[in-house]
């Protein structure tokens, strides 16, 4: 199969509520039609920005099922899939096969330290219950485990694995993946703080939890990076680093720091769910602060 169609920005898709903090049909929709206006290359559906591990199952398939609703063929979606057990995981896997999804992905187990051979089994058990390409989803600042060598080894040989969507902080990481798999895979980068040397080092691609709030300026990013503009891309991630330290310096989750700014873009998809905490008080008023510096650092490059 074309891995083509895997290459882009990817934004994490975020949690959409309605006023009762109950999964919102018409905000996830919406939010869709904001980021596909955006010209983004796909979404990464149901994953640490969707706050999967505070949804029930049926809560997640719904929002599979709306994304699906909307985007399914006008853009590249990947359903994350990964559940604390191994047959919730495999219930949505094959329920994002039905709704024709094109890709899988999955976190490793969580909560109990595992061998690694337990882990081993939980992924493959995902990857054979569908026909769909898998991406591995390692995380280890969330999930406790880091994705060994060998165990990246022994998945590759599975024809239905087809990359990784690498979330640890060291680019070398990014680099020793990309080396191993070579051209037959696809590496996305996973920390935003990193988006451009994470390309540089092997990464094909980039899936992040911020690209949503300002997609513009990862698009931009990739440009730079793409038409060999590297003092350009350096600089825009700079400024990129600038926008994600302050969108974590409040009080509250990021994510609910997010949500606000989306909600001043006219896209409403609530708050977070707890015991993620909203941004309330007087950081509310910083949240302009911060949007405006989005908003500022887009006309920067605009035209560019």
């Amino acid at each position: 199969m074309s891995l083509e169609k895997f290459k882009g920005i990817f934004p994490a898709l975020y949690a959409c509520y309605d006023d009762l903090g109950e999964i919102s049909e018409e905000r996830i929709k919406k939010l869709c039609n904001y980021l596909y206006g955006k010209r983004v290359k796909g979404l990464y559906v149901g994953g640490s920005s969707g706050e999967c591990i505070y949804q029930s199952i049926e809560e997640r398939k719904a929002v599979f099922k709306y994304v699906a609703e909307t985007l399914k063929g006008k853009l590249t979606l990947i359903a994350h899939v990964g559940a604390p057990s191994t047959r919730d995981s495999i219930i949505l896997a094959q329920y994002a096969e039905e709704l024709g999804y094109d890709a899988l992905s999955s976190i490793p187990p969580i909560y109990f330290k595992l061998p690694e051979e337990s882990i081993y089994k939980y992924w493959t058990e995902i990857i054979d219950s569908t026909e769909l390409p898998f991406f591995i989803y390692n995380i280890p600042q969330t999930t406790g485990y880091s994705l060994s060598i060998d165990l990246f080894k022994r998945l590759l040989k599975n024809p239905k694995v087809k990359g990784i969507k690498n979330s640890s902080m060291p680019a070398l990481d990014i680099e020793r993946f990309k080396s191993i798999g070579g051209d037959d895979i696809i590496v996305f980068n996973g920390p935003d703080e990193q988006y451009i040397s994470g390309r540089l080092v092997g990464a094909d691609s980039g899936i992040g939890g911020t690209y949503g709030v300002m997609p513009e300026l990862f698009l931009m990013a990739e440009r730079f990076l793409t038409t060999g503009r590297i003092v350009e891309a350096r600089n825009i991630q700079r400024d990129i680093n600038d926008i994600i330290i302050a969108l974590c310096s409040l009080n509250g989750s990021m994510y609910s720091v997010i949500k606000e700014i989306l909600k001043l873009n006219g896209v409403d998809i609530g708050s977070v769910r707890k015991p993620l905490e909203a941004v309330h008080g007087q950081d509310l008023d910083k949240v302009k602060d911060i949007k405006e510096l989005i908003d500022l650092t887009i006309s920067k490059y605009e035209g560019s």
